[in-house]
């Protein structure tokens, strides 16, 4: 049970990666300033993060069962913490889809936008009510670069993600009002298991009804690209976990917070031209005129981006 001093966090999606991470880091604080409740959709998928965490399950971390994607569990899960009292709620549940848009059905995309959008925004109608009545909060929504920016093959996570953030936007002028803060986090490539699994399928995967042409940019370009990028700006879920938890404990928490410094050009490009035209062609020309050049780019950025480096990338600093 949480102390008056200490702050109750909420995360979803704590299974493993980045929200794991998340959990682990606050609930190990050394000054015990939180007390972190991890959420997943199956317990059977615990063992993870009950070995990360330690000594601090029972202490300062508590387990409970979760799906954002129904109303009831949503319900269930904040009306059982005392007095429903959550200080700090951070959506991290999320899934990804990447492919041809052509062989991507109706039902996969409803799925993407199900938990990445509609999840997290019932999360936050449900913990800000009570958040509206005690007048503070602080709201953490784990979005992406691709929030921001498109990215060619990943249509609908991007999609999704947009959607997230004009949400947010919006949401957070009312919020302020009541004294509540909402951060959004946008990471760019991380590496987790869930992103090596998915890249592993898709690029075993056949895709009937999409047009040769377009199958082949995607698996002879596009991917190629993408593990190069992964390989020289990925970062990991502890880079993610330190960036909110700096959030976490900034006094005046930014809105915008990329966990990734040499990803703020990109973003930078495409507000610097209102028709839109720079990035868009930019981005074309790296993937399909310029991409042996990309790939060489990729790999000395690779080795000047040593553990040292990426560490001081980390934001909101």
């Amino acid at each position: 049970m949480a102390s008056e001093e200490q702050k109750v966090v909420l995360i979803t999606g704590c299974s493993s990666g980045i929200g794991l991470r998340i959990a682990v880091l606050l609930a190990k604080d050394e000054k015990k300033r939180y007390h972190v409740i991890a959420t997943m959709r199956d317990l059977k998928r615990k063992d993870k993060l009950l070995e990360a965490a330690g000594d601090a399950y029972g202490k300062t971390l508590t387990l409970k069962a979760l799906d954002v994607c129904e109303d009831e569990s949503v319900k269930q899960c904040i009306s059982s913490i005392k007095e429903r009292r959550v200080d700090v709620l951070i959506n991290n549940a999320g899934i990804g889809l990447l492919g041809p848009l052509e062989a991507i059905s109706m039902e996969e995309m409803k799925k993407v936008f199900e938990t990445n959008f509609f999840g997290a925004v019932r999360m936050i109608k449900e913990v800000m009510v009570d958040m509206k009545k005690r007048r503070r909060g602080h709201i953490i929504v784990m979005s992406s670069v691709m929030g921001l920016q498109g990215v060619v093959f990943n249509d609908v996570y991007t999609a999704s993600k947009f959607a997230m953030e004009g949400f947010c936007e919006s949401l957070a002028v009312q919020l302020l009002k009541f004294n509540i803060t909402v951060s959004m986090i946008e990471p760019g490539p991380v590496h987790t298991e869930f992103e090596v699994k998915m890249m592993d399928e898709v690029a075993k995967m056949e895709y009937p009804g999409v047009d040769s042409d377009t199958v082949r940019y995607f698996k002879d370009v596009y991917l190629p690209s993408s593990v190069d990028i992964f390989e020289a700006m990925g970062q990991t879920p502890e880079d993610i976990a330190r960036c909110v938890k700096k959030v976490l404990e900034s006094s005046r928490p930014r809105f915008r917070n990329l966990t990734n410094s040499l990803y703020t050009p990109i973003v930078a490009m495409k507000y610097a031209d209102e028709t839109g035209g720079l990035s868009v062609h930019t981005f074309y020309n790296l993937l399909f005129n310029f991409g042996p050049l990309m790939h060489i780019t990729m790999s000395i950025l690779k080795c000047l981006t040593c553990s040292c480096f990426r560490r001081r990338t980390v934001s909101p600093n």
